[in-house]
């Protein structure tokens, strides 16, 4: 019987946690918007929350919450707290301080010196209540609907790419995640795997956005002629000074109904399906291809 009720007893425990985990991800959210890793950062790598609370300009009245913020991001791993004697808990001195991880070096704002190792706009697209958050809170609705459409059509009544071109800022947002993301992936992959891109002269990014990932190719390997091919719309919103000038080419254009010749196409996915495979294959009788896969949720 006692079994029993130290069962009950850890399920409720872990059934709370499952309910309100989603406070770890809006913890995160608000660092990323905050700018916390930032603050850190300039501080020389460790800040107490007094630090914090004056880098960040808050209001006197928020320290005591900010507190409580970043101890759930320490709980998460998101971030390191070394605590010494004579802390505060509950009050806004304290002599302990906050420290990067390998997790929270990832949210700096990209500069020049780190510009392929900055994940923050990947996370704030993640946490973006209209692009992500809301259309994963209506999954029930959504299973229970006899329509076709995905979890963000049913919310906001077109897709993605549509809801982008209306919003320019929520367009601005997502081409400013997967640039980061590309940029990420392509830094991790240069360094791990360069051999690869040491044959070839010309490459083809295929729906590369705002040529981040062409870019930090044509970077590392001069000699590869670069060239972004993606829809009109998001060509014709690239900021001049993010083309790539002479390094990368622009082109404007559908996949489905023509690609510019190169000794390899690069291809990104966000899923594995029927399409990415025939696009292999269509790819694979004229070109090398490199396909990455970015698993996600459909929302």
């Amino acid at each position: 019987m006692e079994h029993e009720h130290e069962q009950l007893v850890q399920a409720s425990t872990e059934l709370m946690n499952h309910s309100l985990g989603y406070i770890r991800s809006m913890a995160l959210g608000c660092a990323a918007k905050l700018g916390v890793a930032d603050a850190i950062h300039r501080a020389g790598g460790r800040a107490t929350i007094d630090d914090l609370h004056a880098a960040l300009s808050l209001y006197p009245s928020k320290l005591p919450f900010l507190r409580r913020v970043m101890r759930v991001l320490v709980a998460s791993g998101i971030f390191a707290q070394v605590e010494e004697e004579d802390d505060d808990i509950d009050g806004g001195g304290g002599s302990g301080y906050y420290r990067l991880t390998p997790v929270s070096s990832l949210l700096f704002t990209a500069t020049g010196s780190n510009s392929g190792r900055s994940l923050l706009p990947f996370v704030l697209l993640q946490l973006s209540l209209p692009l992500c958050v809301t259309p994963a809170t209506s999954m029930a609705e959504w299973l229970m609907s006899g329509e076709e459409e995905t979890p963000f059509e049913m919310t906001h009544g077109a897709g993605l790419w549509s809801v982008c071109s209306r919003a320019p800022e929520l367009g601005e947002l997502f081409n400013d995640a997967m640039a980061a993301d590309s940029a990420f992936i392509m830094d991790v992959a240069i360094r791990g795997a360069g051999q690869v891109f040491d044959k070839i002269n010309s490459l083809v990014d295929v729906a590369g956005g705002i040529g981040a990932a062409a870019r930090a190719v044509a970077a590392a390997f001069p000699h590869i002629k670069c060239t972004v091919l993606d829809l009109p719309h998001v060509i014709g919103s690239i900021p001049a000074d993010r083309h790539g000038g002479d390094v990368v080419k622009f082109v404007a254009g559908d996949m489905m109904d023509f690609i510019p010749r190169a000794d390899a196409l690069l291809l990104k996915v966000r899923y594995i399906n029927e399409m990415a495979i025939r696009l292999s294959w269509l790819f694979l009788l004229t070109s090398n291809i490199f396909l990455h896969e970015m698993c996600s949720l459909r929302f």
